[in-house]
């Protein structure tokens, strides 16, 4: 591994850890209390928002479902969500990574094809 690689891996071992750190810990610090946008519709009068189609899933309403306790709930689902988001944003990569370095390989075994097949003027 070079250093560069070694710095990259680094870097980005100390942002998962930090993200983890936010999520985990950030959200037993978080208000309780609705934000702007749900208390000007309340005071309004025109909260009338229903629950969405996933509202009984186990990350539901920024919390983890069978935990009692509310601040571990909404730590772990801040954890849980960081971790899928890093595995599905990994999984993309690794899949366009590949589907790149195969495209590639077949433009440089095509370009070279071409190249014998041209004329040697237009070569030069």
């Amino acid at each position: 591994m070079t250093a560069a690689q070694h710095r990259t891996r680094t870097f980005l071992f100390i942002g998962v850890v930090v993200a983890l750190l936010i999520a985990g810990l950030g959200s037993y610090y978080a208000s309780s209390s609705p934000d702007g946008l749900e208390a000007t519709a309340a005071e309004q009068g025109f909260d009338t928002a229903q629950d969405s189609a996933v509202a009984g899933s186990p990350l539901a309403d920024y919390g983890t479902a069978g935990i009692d306790d509310a601040r571990l709930s909404g730590g772990l689902a801040g954890v849980v969500g960081v971790l899928l988001v890093l595995v599905l944003a990994g999984g993309l990569t690794l899949v366009l990574r590949r589907r790149n370095s195969t495209a590639d390989d077949e433009r440089a075994d095509g370009s070279a094809a071409d190249d014998e097949r041209a004329p040697t003027a237009a070569r030069g």
